[in-house]
């Protein structure tokens, strides 16, 4: 065995020794013992630990796949993250103020999806390891709200129901005011009598909802989440804020930056995480891929009390998006795309004559990349908020703040 220090922290959570190499559940400043094998540290032995390291909260965390950074302080993750962000921004040669890191806290995540097996005398059920097909048996997590936790004996039945032996089923469950929304994919065909089998489940276990494939099976309460003064019930499956804490940090950053705004445009506006609450004080127009996304959107929208008007549309933006001309109609915009950004549409907006822009992203990279597009155009970003809803992962999310002056 060689000894190695370690220098930095990589963007995956690895550490870094000064040659390039990667050592899993190090800190920087770490001395450690370990075999090399390929760029990669094994059997690692801490000889000099860092003073930001923990003991891990979670007894998987060695061998579960959903957290890296547990054995880190939470003021290192702070920095880490926020470090992440300023980075990604430098590497397009800019810089912004960079507001305090807005963290969830533990067992807070309301949704996740588990991996289960049908076994011989009962069923496994967990996570899958890092890097690997292995799921790794999790009895309890950290991270999961404690509703989630309880969802062991029905993802067993349904394993039992419609898994098998040799492939694993998917299971996302999410948390809801009326009881858990299941969703389970690649589990047996749908057949009548499995249909009869699985709304006897949902009835025993008290689910919400219970989809199988693309399929509702039962419905025993509409699966409601409230987002600002709305109740909304998305389509089984669809994209909800993995925390509750989390969501509220991004609309009440969403809301400071646009206040008194109005016509508001929300592209990729989802089920409306931004539309309902910012309805409140401005019209808005909401535009969406999924239909079912905007169904439910106006739907919510319709039973609220008290909103401004919110019109919608189906529309690609990544291959369609909006024009400058279609832009222009708006004084602020809210734009929250998936992880490759919005590349396209952001070359729209910068030709626009919206003044306010909030950008709300889960890739430092591709924000940095539409962040300079914006700025090259006359926007100047005021500020970066980071928002930490995947506590002990190396996922960060953020809000920017962009204004273009006047011409």
């Amino acid at each position: 065995m060689q000894e190695f220090t370690i220098k930095r922290m990589g963007h995956l959570g690895d550490g870094i020794t000064e040659t390039g190499l990667f050592a899993p559940r190090t800190l920087p400043g770490e001395l450690v013992q370990a075999n090399q094998q390929g760029q990669t540290l094994m059997d690692r032995r801490i000889l000099t630990p860092s003073s930001d390291r923990v003991s891990p909260p979670c007894p998987h965390f060695k061998t579960c796949g959903g957290c890296q950074v547990q054995h880190a302080s939470d003021a290192f993750v702070a920095r880490w993250k926020t470090e992440i962000i300023g980075q990604a921004l430098a590497a397009h040669g800019l810089k912004t103020q960079m507001n305090p890191i807005l963290t969830s806290p533990p067992n807070s995540r309301r949704r996740a999806s588990f991996a289960v097996r049908r076994t011989k005398k009962g069923a496994l059920i967990g996570f899958h390891a890092q890097a690997s097909d292995q799921i790794v048996e999790i009895p309890n997590c950290a991270l999961l709200h404690p509703d989630l936790l309880k969802a062991r004996p029905v993802l067993e039945a349904l394993a039992h129901l419609g898994g098998s032996r040799k492939s694993t089923l998917k299971i996302q469950a999410t948390q809801a005011a009326a009881g858990l929304d299941l969703l389970a994919t690649g589990g047996k065909p749908l057949d009548d009598a499995l249909r009869v089998s699985l709304a006897a489940a949902a009835l025993k276990y008290r689910l919400a909802r219970l989809s199988w494939n693309d399929e509702i099976v039962a419905t025993l309460s509409p699966p409601e989440q409230r987002i600002g003064p709305a109740k909304i019930t998305p389509p089984p499956g669809s994209f909800l804020q993995a925390t509750q804490h989390g969501e509220t940090s991004l609309i009440e950053t969403v809301g400071n930056i646009l206040k008194s705004a109005s016509p508001v445009l929300d592209l990729f506006s989802g089920c409306g995480t931004f539309s309902l609450p910012l309805a409140q004080m401005a019209e808005i127009h909401a535009v969406e891929g999924e239909a079912d996304m905007l169904a439910a959107l106006d739907k919510a929208w319709r039973k609220t009390q008290g909103l401004k008007k919110i019109s919608h549309e189906k529309r690609d933006l990544f291959r369609r998006p909006l024009l400058p001309d279609e832009l222009n109609k708006f004084e602020a915009a809210v734009i929250d795309p998936p992880r490759a950004g919005a590349e396209a549409q952001v070359t729209m907006l910068a030709k626009s004559t919206i003044k306010t822009l909030a950008y709300v992203s889960c890739n430092p990279v591709s924000f940095a990349r539409d962040a300079k597009i914006l700025t090259d155009a006359g926007y100047s970003l005021e500020a970066v908020t980071p928002v930490d809803q995947f506590r002990w992962s190396y996922h960060v999310e953020l809000v920017g703040a962009f204004h273009k002056a006047a011409a």
